[in-house]
C-alpha cells in the first residue's frame, strides 16, 4: 500500500444547483442547495484513501463546528490526521454553482487554508510519505516547503496546479515537482518544466508527456451529472497509482475522475477502488 502525504485545502462547500450558469451581473433561480465537505486537498486526500492508498493529510481547519465536521469526513474515509491543525480563524469555505449539464463556476474563501505552515508534526508526516500531493489552494510558500521536505526522503512530488496562480514562487515549487497536474485550461499558464506533464481534459481523458514520451489516455464515456471534483479525484487516484507506472495510474485515474461525475457534489463522489478497476477492464 503507497504512503500518500496530501497537502492542501479542505472546505465546507455550498452547492447552488440552477438550469443555467448566470452571465456577469445577472441575477438567476437555483432549484435547490446543499451544504457538504470539499477543498481540493481534503477530496484529493479522500480519493487517494478510496482508491486504496495509506493517505495522511496535511491542512488547516478553523476551531469551529465546520472545523470538526471536516476533520470527522477525512476520519470516516481513511484519511489520517495527525498533520491536520486547528486555528483560531474560520474554516474555509467555497461556493459552487452548477448547472443542468454538470457544468460549474467555484469561488473559495480560503479561511484556515490560508494561513497553512509546516510545524514539526506536519513535517514528520512528509518525511514519511512515498507519493507527496499538493495543490495551489493554500499558500505557495508552504508547498514548496513541503515539496523539498519530501525530495529529501526521495519521495515523488506531484503538484495540481490549480487554481491559476501568478504567485513567483511558482518557480521554485517547479524546481522540486516531479509531475504536475493541469486541465486544459490551466496549461498555458504552467510555464516551467517538469519531468513528467500531465493535462486533463475533461470527457475526453488525459495527455501524459514525460520521459516515455507523449501519450492519449481516453475516459470511459458516461452522462455525467455534476462534473464538480472530478479533477480531484483524477489527482488523488493518479497519486496513489503513480508506483504502477505513469500508463496504469493515467488509466485508473481517468477512470476514477469519469465515475464521479456520476455523484453530485465534490467531498463524497470519489470511487473505491474496486469500482475503478471494474470500469478498467470494459475500456
Amino acid at each position: 500500500m503507497v504512503r500518500v502525504c496530501v497537502v492542501g485545502s479542505v472546505n465546507v462547500d455550498q452547492f447552488f444547483r440552477m438550469t443555467a450558469l448566470p452571465h456577469a451581473g445577472e441575477t438567476v433561480l437555483g432549484s435547490s442547495v446543499v451544504t457538504a465537505p470539499g477543498g481540493k486537498g481534503g477530496n484529493q486526500a479522500v480519493a487517494a484513501a478510496r482508491a486504496g492508498a495509506d493517505v495522511q493529510f496535511v491542512g488547516a481547519v478553523g476551531t469551529d463546528r465546520e472545523g470538526d465536521e471536516l476533520r470527522a469526513h477525512l476520519h470516516t474515509n481513511g484519511v489520517r490526521l495527525d498533520g491536520v491543525e486547528a486555528l483560531s480563524v474560520p474554516s474555509g469555505r467555497a461556493v459552487i454553482l452548477v448547472d443542468d449539464h454538470g457544468e460549474n463556476m467555484i469561488v473559495v474563501a480560503p479561511g484556515a487554508n490560508g494561513h497553512l505552515t509546516l510545524n514539526a508534526a506536519a513535517r514528520a508526516v512528509i518525511a514519511d510519505c512515498e507519493v507527496l500531493l499538493v495543490q495551489l489552494e493554500v499558500p505557495v510558500a508552504t508547498a514548496v516547503a513541503a515539496a523539498r521536505e519530501a525530495r529529501s526522503v526521495g519521495a515523488t512530488v506531484m503538484v495540481n496546479a490549480s487554481p491559476v496562480s501568478t504567485d513567483p514562487g511558482l518557480a521554485e515549487l517547479a524546481e522540486v515537482t516531479d509531475v504536475v497536474i493541469v486541465n486544459e485550461a490551466e496549461e498555458p499558464h504552467w510555464r516551467w518544466t517538469t519531468e513528467h506533464l500531465v493535462v486533463t481534459r475533461g470527457s475526453r481523458g488525459a495527455t501524459y508527456r514525460g520521459p516515455h514520451g507523449a501519450v492519449e489516455i481516453p475516459s470511459p464515456e458516461v452522462e455525467a451529472i455534476d462534473t464538480t471534483g472530478a479533477g480531484d479525484v483524477f489527482a488523488g487516484v493518479l497519486a496513489s497509482s503513480w508506483a504502477d507506472g505513469h500508463d496504469r495510474a493515467l488509466r485508473r485515474a481517468c477512470a476514477a475522475g469519469a465515475l464521479a461525475t456520476l455523484i453530485a457534489g465534490a467531498g463524497d463522489c470519489a470511487p473505491r477502488s474496486e469500482a475503478i478497476d471494474d470500469v478498467l477492464t470494459q475500456y
